[in-house]
C-alpha cells in the first residue's frame, strides 16, 4: 500500500471529455477476456494486454494500472431451460440465446513487479478510489468513436436554440424517478425545453419503444426542442438533444442555461438511457451480414496465421476485403508484420499510439497474420475442446476499429458508418501509406502497386507527342460488342420479349449475362482511340490526332478495376450485368509503352493561339488596388492574390509577407499556372465510366473538385476533351518518381479478387477471395473458409502478383 501511496502524483482522475480505453489493448487486439485481462494505464487511460504492458512502463514510467479481467461464468450443463413469456430472444421472458455469460473482477497493479491490490478495497486511497470508479462508469473511447462514426454527419446547432422560450410554470425536474406524463412509462422519456413536460419517444416498428406522446405534444403545442433524460451528463454533448421542426438529432449550446431553467444541475447526472445514435448502431451492427455465402453452401472454416477474420463495424466490408487482400501481397507482410514487431512499431510512436497509422497498421498486420486470433468462437452451451473445431465452426475476428479511425481522419465519408467504393478507399489507403513512408521509398509498400503509363498522340501532322503519368491501379472498360456468348444472348432477348409480351417475368435461372474476356478489356486500354479537335503546335490548328496508351513500367502487383457503372441516356448511373473471363496467369508484356522511336518528331510545346490569353491567371482588382495602396509593387500584389484564389485582401497580405524573400517574385506571372490534376480524383470519375480527357478537363474547370467536376461533365454533355488537349513533349523521359519503381516480367498470377454485390458502390457488401498456400479462400468479414467456387467472373478489383522469369 505504501508503493501506491508513493505513486499517486501517478494517478489521475478522469475528465468527462478524457478518452478512456478499457474493452481492447492499443497495441494488440487483447481484451478483459483475453488470457491476461486488461491493464489500463491510470494517468493515460490507454490500456495493454499483458505482453504490452510492460513496454508501456518502460516508456513512459507510469507504474499504476487498473486491471481487468473477464472470466467465463460456469454455467450447470443441466440447468433447466426457462419457459419463455416474450417473443424475443436476450432478453427478460425472451428465449435463451445461449450467449456465454462473463464476471468482471478488478485490481490495481503496480509495475514493474506486478504488486497486485485487490479492488474495492476501503484500504485503498481515496484518489485511487475516485479514479478507479471514473474508469468504469465512463463510456469506453472504442465506443464513443463507434457512436460518433454512426452519427455521421456531424450534428448542426439548431436554429431554435438561441430563442427557446421556456415557460415558468414552477416545474422542477427531479433527479431521477422520471415517469411519462400522460402513461406509466419509465424509459426512453423526453424533456420538452419550453414547459417542462417529460413524455415518452416515438413508438418503434417492433412495438418497443414509446407511445408517441413527446412527438404529438409538438403537434399539438410546436414547441421544438427536447432532451432524452437519462443521457444528460457532465459531458454536455453527449446528451441527445432532438429538434421536432428540423427532424433531426441537434445541438443545443445553450443546453446547460435550458436546463438550469427546471432546476437541473447536469454536472451530477449519470448516464443511464442510449442516445438515438446509439439505438440505431447496435440495431444496424447486429445484422447477420453471414447470410451471404458462396454459392448458398457452407463453406468449410480456416484457422491459423493469415487466417483471421474481421468483425464487421457496420457497412465496413469494403475495407475488410480490401485489407484482406493488401495484407496477403509479400511488400504489406514484410513492412508490418515480418520486419517490424509491435515493441518497435510503439517505442516510435507518438505519446497516444491509437492516433499512430504505422503502429495501427503494425497492428493490424499481427493481428491478421500471426494466427493468435485466429480461433473458433466459443459457443454458449460447448462443453468440447475448442482445439477441436467443427467444419462450420466461426471465429469471432478482430474489430479494426483503432486502424478505421486513423484511415479515415483525414477522409470524412470514410470516418462515417455508411457503405463505400471499396476502389476509393484502396486508392485513399495507398495515398496515406506513402504519406507516411515519405522520404524513404525502400521502405513504402505502397510502392509495389504503383506503375507508370504512357499517353502517345499521333498528330495529323505525322509529328508525336508523348505524356506520362503514375497510378495504383489500372481502370478498364467493358467492351460489351466483345462478348462471347452473342448467339445466347440473342435468344434470351427473344425469350424475355416473348414473356413481357405475355405479362411474364424471366426466371433469375433463365437470365443470360453477357462474358467478356479479360483480354478484350486490356486490349480496350492500350487500342488507339480518335482524338477530334485536337490541337495540334505543329499545324496551328485543330485536328484529329490518335492516341494510344502503354505502360512504362509492371508493377509488383498489377489491380485491375472493372468499369462496371457507367451512364446511360439521362446521365443515369447503370451497374453493367456482365461477366468477365479472367485467367489464372495473364501475361501483359505487349502493353509496355516503347517511348520515343528512331525517327519520330516530337509536336513542339505551346498552347492554342486563342486560348494563350485566357490561359494568364487573372487578380482581382479591388484586392490588387488595396494592396498596392498600402506600398507595395503592382507584380507582387497580383502574384499575392492569383496565389490566394482572390479570397481576400487579409489572405493576400499574408501570403504577400510570407513569399517577399521568395528568388521569382519579381518573376512575370506565367501563363497557363494550372495546378497538377490529383490522379486519383481521375481515377475516381473513370470509375464512374467517363472518359480520361473528359475527366481531366471537367476536374480542371472545377480547380479539383470531384463533385463539381461531376456537375461540370453533366451541365455539359458535349463537351470534347480532346479539344483542350495540348500536344506537347513533356514528360517523354523518366521522371524523378518513376526512375525508383518496381519493375519486371508481363507475366502475372491472379492472387485476389474483391467482388461486389449490390446496385451501387455506395450499398451493397463486398467479399474478398485470396489464394492462400494454393487454395482459394473466402475472406466474408470475420467468416474464413475454404472457397468452392471462387467467382473469378464476378470481380470488381482483381490483384495480379509479377510471375519472376
Amino acid at each position: 500500500m505504501e508503493l501506491l501511496r508513493s505513486n499517486l502524483s501517478r494517478v489521475r482522475i478522469p475528465e468527462p471529455t478524457n478518452r478512456i480505453y478499457k474493452q481492447e489493448c492499443c497495441l494488440t487486439f487483447d481484451t478483459p477476456r483475453s488470457e491476461g485481462g486488461l491493464f489500463v494505464d491510470m494517468s493515460t487511460f490507454l490500456a495493454f494486454g499483458k505482453e504490452c504492458v510492460g513496454w508501456n512502463y518502460e516508456k513512459t514510467g507510469n507504474p499504476v494500472y487498473l486491471h481487468i479481467k473477464q472470466t467465463k461464468r460456469v454455467v450447470p450443463e443441466d440447468r433447466p431451460l426457462k419457459k419463455p413469456t416474450l417473443l424475443a430472444i436476450g432478453i427478460d421472458g425472451g428465449f435463451d440465446n445461449n450467449e456465454i455469460e462473463y464476471e468482471e473482477t478488478h485490481s490495481i497493479v503496480l509495475l514493474p513487479n506486478y504488486v497486485t491490490l485487490p479492488f474495492p478495497s476501503v484500504e485503498l486511497p481515496e484518489k485511487v478510489r475516485l479514479a478507479v470508479d471514473a474508469i468504469l462508469m465512463a463510456e469506453c473511447a472504442e465506443r464513443k468513436e463507434q457512436v460518433a462514426a454512426w452519427t455521421a454527419d456531424k450534428k448542426q446547432v439548431s436554429a431554435y436554440a438561441e430563442n427557446l422560450q421556456q415557460f415558468d410554470n414552477g416545474v422542477i425536474i427531479p433527479p431521477s424517478g422520471w415517469k411519462c406524463t400522460k402513461c406509466d412509462k419509465t424509459d426512453n422519456l423526453w424533456l420538452n425545453l419550453t414547459d417542462g413536460l417529460i413524455l415518452c419517444g416515438r413508438k418503434n416498428w417492433d412495438g418497443s419503444g414509446g407511445n408517441n406522446h413527446a412527438i404529438e405534444h409538438y403537434k399539438e403545442t410546436g414547441y421544438p426542442l427536447a432532451v432524452k433524460l437519462g443521457t444528460i451528463t457532465a459531458d454536455l454533448e453527449g446528451a441527445d438533444v432532438f429538434s421536432y421542426p428540423e427532424d433531426e438529432s441537434v445541438l443545443d449550446p445553450l443546453l446547460a442555461q435550458h436546463l438550469a431553467f427546471f432546476g437541473i444541475d447536469f454536472s451530477s447526472l449519470q448516464k443511464t438511457e442510449m442516445t438515438t445514435a446509439e439505438r440505431e448502431l447496435d440495431q444496424n451492427t447486429n445484422f447477420d451480414w453471414n447470410r451471404i455465402q458462396e454459392s448458398g453452401q457452407e463453406v468449410e472454416s480456416i484457422y491459423g496465421p493469415g487466417y483471421t477474420g474481421l468483425v464487421n463495424l457496420g457497412n465496413s466490408c469494403y475495407l475488410a476485403a480490401t485489407m484482406q487482400v493488401v495484407f496477403s501481397t509479400h511488400s504489406f507482410y514484410s513492412r508490418y508484420y515480418q520486419n517490424q514487431n509491435l515493441k518497435t512499431a510503439f517505442q516510435v510512436a507518438p505519446a497516444d499510439p491509437t492516433v499512430d497509422l504505422n503502429m495501427q497498421l503494425t497492428k493490424l498486420g499481427h493481428g491478421l497474420l500471426s494466427g493468435k486470433y485466429s480461433v473458433p468462437a466459443q459457443e454458449g452451451n460447448d462443453h468440447a475442446n475448442a482445439t477441436t473445431p467443427t467444419a462450420s465452426a466461426k471465429q469471432e475476428g478482430i474489430p479494426p476499429r483503432m486502424f478505421k479511425a486513423v484511415i479515415a481522419a483525414s477522409h470524412p465519408e470514410f470516418s462515417t458508418m455508411r457503405q463505400q467504393d471499396a476502389l476509393e478507399f484502396f486508392l485513399h489507403f495507398l495515398d496515406q501509406v506513402e504519406r507516411s513512408n515519405a522520404g524513404k521509398a525502400e521502405g513504402d509498400p505502397a510502392r509495389c502497386f504503383k506503375f507508370g503509363i504512357e499517353d502517345r498522340i499521333l498528330c495529323s501532322s505525322g509529328k508525336v507527342a508523348y505524356n506520362r503519368r503514375l497510378d495504383y491501379i489500372l481502370s478498364l472498360g467493358i467492351p460489351l460488342h466483345e462478348a462471347t456468348n452473342k448467339e445466347e444472348l440473342e435468344a434470351f432477348q427473344k425469350l424475355k420479349a416473348e414473356k413481357t409480351s405475355e405479362g411474364k417475368e424471366v426466371s433469375s435461372d433463365e437470365i443470360v449475362r453477357p462474358r467478356v474476356p479479360l483480354e478484350a478489356c486490356l486490349a480496350s486500354f492500350s487500342s488507339p482511340e480518335e482524338i477530334h479537335g485536337f490541337y495540334s503546335t505543329a499545324l496551328k490548328a485543330k485536328t484529329t490526332a490518335i492516341k494510344s496508351a502503354g505502360l512504362t513500367s509492371f508493377p509488383d502487383y498489377l489491380v485491375l478495376h472493372m468499369r462496371k457503372f457507367v451512364m446511360e441516356e439521362g446521365w443515369v448511373p447503370k451497374k453493367l450485368d456482365v461477366y468477365i473471363d479472367v485467367p489464372d496467369i495473364i501475361d501483359i508484356s505487349h502493353m509496355r509503352s516503347k517511348g520515343i522511336q528512331p525517327g519520330e518528331e516530337l509536336l513542339p510545346d505551346g498552347v492554342p493561339e486563342d486560348e494563350a490569353e485566357s490561359t494568364i491567371p487573372s487578380a482581382n482588382e479591388a484586392i490588387v488596388a488595396q494592396l498596392v495602396s498600402m506600398g507595395f509593387s503592382q507584380l507582387h500584389c497580383e502574384k499575392a492574390a492569383i496565389s490566394t484564389s482572390n479570397t481576400g485582401v487579409e489572405e493576400a497580405m499574408n501570403w504577400l509577407l510570407s513569399h517577399m524573400d521568395d528568388p521569382d517574385i519579381d518573376a512575370p506571372i506565367s501563363q497557363g499556372g494550372q495546378p497538377p490534376i490529383d490522379q486519383s480524383k481521375v481515377d475516381m470519375l473513370l470509375s464512374f465510366g467517363f472518359q480520361e480527357e473528359l475527366a481531366r478537363k471537367a476536374l480542371k474547370a472545377s480547380g479539383g473538385d470531384i463533385e463539381k467536376a461531376t456537375d461540370w461533365i453533366f451541365s455539359n454533355p458535349d463537351a470534347s476533351a480532346s479539344s483542350d488537349m495540348d500536344a506537347t513533349s513533356n514528360a517523354a523521359s523518366t521522371t524523378p518518381a518513376e526512375a525508383g519503381l518496381p519493375d519486371g516480367g508481363g507475366k502475372y498470377r491472379l492472387i485476389g479478387i474483391v467482388s461486389h454485390i449490390g446496385t451501387s458502390t455506395q450499398c451493397g457488401h463486398y467479399v474478398a477471395h485470396i489464394l492462400k498456400d494454393g487454395r482459394w479462400v473466402i475472406f466474408n468479414d470475420n467468416k474464413v473458409g475454404a472457397s468452392i467456387n471462387p467467382p473469378k467472373d464476378m470481380g470488381y478489383l482483381y490483384f495480379f502478383e509479377r510471375l519472376d522469369s
